[in-house]
């Protein structure tokens, strides 16, 4: 049977419900609930707000959330500040200070607070506006700029031989900024159905070919079914299209999506005092752009989930039939915190931005530093040189036949080299493993194991077509671009309701 795509059954309903996480929130002054002051800001060392004026500081509201138990999640839920972006709603919007009456323009493009310039009070965005500026939720920094410093220098300091010159000239932490990044905030209530097939290594041996010696397996072949409910919680994905771009070609993505997971259980309510001395983006993508992504990253979850019960089929499985149904889902737009470190390197017409990220509430860091690739050619070289030279000897000094073919890997000790420090600098597979980093429960499981047949004599170590390992919820612009496009043609294929 063919895999059925994680869009296909994503459950019927007559339009999301919608919450309002930023009731009775008002654009305008927020207070000091002591002296009044509007100069308010975030202590990172405790998580609260502090007045800047007589010192006292207030717990952060929590973000109230409604559903306990996920497994009761039924349709789509959306915060309110995860609904569709409205285009053409104008970022300048126009606040009278209540204090002395003047009018103050804040531009949201870049913005969430200002100030008044003739009282001096602050005034905040803190009501939902239909352009992306104002999320749901906000996850406050909680690592301080000096400990995310020292993290960037100790993660760069350990990749200075090969760092490029003009990049050795140029680094200073002091560029490090604090960035609030757009992201979706996901629980799922699903059902999960695999069925195929899985084998179990009972024996391995050599047999002579020629004057060659080969391993050769026996193997048992099930019939493997497994079945279950599954919730999953907060799962993160980033809601700016760049961001998604985790393969783009110009900039180093992957490294600012390897840094998660966030401890998004302790957001908060939305407050613009939160990114006061941090910079923003806005988010640029609606639910449905990232329907299908986020299905295909439930799918990896329930497929790894299931293989938390395959510990006997050791050569693997291969899943013939795939279905994942999502029976309720429930977003949320949230600001997380990052501290970002980026370095543009030229590359004649055409240039690379590297990123190194600080997870501003675990502490993860990841990056790409640009590398000198004329000195690292130049020592793969000698290291290339070195083991022809180990290769040479070894092979001079075997006497058995049948060992002269193990010595020729030293031939290829240049190459590892340079994959290895390559690999090491620019880190070009670091991702996020929602796989097994998002939380998860699974109830209910219903396993069929049937045994079929014995297979003798196979040459491979691994079973053939086992994918019950692979990732699919991976990719770049275009990749997401056509998993969105898919759900919705699946979706109006199947008389469902497509959100605009």
């Amino acid at each position: 049977m063919d895999d059925k795509n994680p869009n296909e059954n994503i459950a019927e309903n007559n339009g999301p419900e919608v919450i309002n996480y930023n009731e009775n929130a008002q654009n305008g002054q927020t207070k000091c609930p002591k002296c009044g002051s509007t100069d308010i800001s975030l202590n990172v060392k405790n998580g609260k707000l502090r007045c800047n004026f007589c010192r006292h500081e207030f717990e952060p509201q929590k973000l109230e959330t409604d559903e306990k138990d996920l497994s009761n999640l039924k349709g789509e839920t959306l915060g309110s500040g995860a609904q569709d972006i409205i285009a053409d709603t104008k970022d300048i919007l126009t606040f009278k200070c209540s204090s002395c009456g003047a009018e103050v323009v804040i531009d949201t493009a870049s913005q969430t607070q200002a100030r008044c310039h003739w009282c001096r009070n602050t005034l905040s965005v803190n009501e939902q506006i239909p352009n992306g500026a104002v999320p749901d939720t906000v996850l406050p920094f909680s690592v301080p700029k000096e400990e995310a410093k020292k993290a960037i220098e100790e993660f760069v300091g350990k990749r200075k031989f090969y760092a490029h010159p003009k990049f050795k000239k140029e680094f200073t932490s002091e560029n490090v900024m604090g960035v609030y990044l757009p992201y979706m905030i996901v629980d799922c209530n699903t059902h999960a159905s695999f069925i195929g097939q899985g084998e179990h290594e009972v024996r391995h041996y050599t047999v002579k070919r020629g004057d060659r010696e080969e391993t050769r397996y026996d193997a048992d072949l099930y019939a493997v079914e497994r079945e279950f409910d599954m919730t999953v919680e907060g799962l993160t994905v980033e809601s700016s299209l760049d961001k998604l771009d985790t393969r783009a070609s110009d900039k180093t993505n992957n490294i600012i999506n390897s840094i998660m997971p966030f401890d998004t259980e302790n957001c908060v309510k939305w407050d613009a005092n939160y990114i006061k001395g941090y910079t923003s983006e806005k988010r640029d993508t609606n639910v449905n752009q990232l329907k299908g992504l986020v299905a295909a990253q439930t799918k990896d979850i329930a497929r790894f989930a299931a293989n938390e019960t395959l510990e006997h089929y050791d050569r693997g499985v291969r899943w013939d039939s795939e279905d994942l149904n999502i029976k309720g889902q429930k977003w949320k737009s949230a600001y997380l915190p990052v501290w970002l470190y980026s370095y543009q390197q030229k590359k004649g017409n055409n240039s690379l931005l590297h990123y190194v990220a600080v997870n501003a509430r675990t502490k993860e860091t990841m990056g790409s530093v640009p590398i000198h690739k004329p000195k690292l050619f130049l020592m793969s070289l000698l290291v290339e040189i070195l083991g022809a030279i180990a290769t040479f000897l070894t092979i001079t000094n075997i006497r058995d036949s049948e060992d002269r073919y193990w010595p020729w890997i030293f031939l290829l000790a240049g190459f590892i080299y340079y994959f290895i420090i390559y690999s090491k600098y620019r880190n070009q597979g670091a991702r996020h493993g929602h796989e097994k980093e998002t939380k998860h429960d699974v109830k209910n499981l219903r396993e069929v194991d049937e045994f079929l047949r014995k297979k003798t004599g196979l040459s491979n170590s691994r079973m053939e077509g086992a994918n019950n390992t692979r990732v699919t919820g991976v990719g770049d612009k275009k990749f997401i671009q056509e998993l969105a496009e898919e759900a919705e043609r699946r979706a109006k294929e199947n008389g469902k309701e497509i959100l605009r």
